[in-house]
């Protein structure tokens, strides 16, 4: 992103802020503070946010014009691309911005698949744009993740072996931890890996099936269902 803006305008916004705990927001809150970037926590569903980012926005388009005044140019909108990984709330978050369905939005990736530009009040437009993936991840690591949040295809990645990595990342957080997983499922995760966890429970709900084992795994984390969880804190 770094390479591509240059020294344009930007703005972060980490979205889903109702999915991690008050603590992991202060610490990446603190991690963007202490490098000036501009960042909002926003929840796209419910519009938490979005009047935020709507000053935001227009404070920086405001910026531009004034610049644009003193060259003796007449003011215009200020374009501004929405740019992302798949299935992270872009268009959801244009769509309460501008208080009304402009742009289709599902919990899934790929619904976006077309640039749109939306006019956002006299100063400003956005563009809406399909999620965007590097063509390699060379950090496998940031691979799985996403792949857990469903940022990325599912015919990307193995599902028994994601969703069993899910559940040993859920064990060493604290947040989580092996109660969240008994209290869910109701079977024991002490010293288990997360492969046996997942043909524990394929045969306990699933007739032995471990895809559909994993997959209901991965379907409770993206709900929500074993509270509030971040799955990384920022670089120290």
């Amino acid at each position: 992103m770094d390479s591509w803006l240059g020294n344009r305008k930007r703005i972060i916004v980490l979205n889903r802020e109702d999915m991690i705990s008050t603590a992991d927001r202060n610490a990446w809150a603190s991690y963007y503070a202490r490098q000036g970037t501009k960042v909002v926590f926003s929840n796209g569903q419910l519009g938490m946010g979005t009047m935020k980012l709507n000053r935001l926005a227009k404070a920086l388009a405001g910026g531009v014009n004034l610049k644009r005044k003193a060259k003796g140019l007449l003011p215009r909108p200020v374009r501004a691309g929405i740019v992302g990984y798949p299935n992270v709330g872009k268009s959801s978050l244009i769509n309460r911005l501008l208080k009304r369905r402009m742009c289709p939005a599902a919990p899934r990736p790929g619904v976006t698949r077309e640039l749109k530009w939306v006019r956002f009040g006299k100063d400003l437009e956005l563009l809406d744009s399909p999620g965007i993936i590097p063509m390699r991840i060379n950090d496998q690591s940031a691979a799985i993740k996403l792949a857990i949040c469903d940022d990325i295809g599912e015919r990307s990645y193995d599902v028994t072996e994601v969703a069993a990595i899910l559940v040993q990342m859920l064990a060493r957080l604290p947040t989580a931890g092996n109660r969240a997983l008994r209290e869910r499922y109701k079977i024991e995760t002490d010293g288990q890996v997360g492969r046996i966890f997942v043909q524990k429970l394929a045969l306990q709900l699933f007739n032995g099936d471990t895809h559909q084992a994993a997959f209901r795994i991965l379907s409770d984390f993206r709900k929500g269902k074993f509270g509030w969880v971040a799955l990384e804190r920022p670089p120290r």
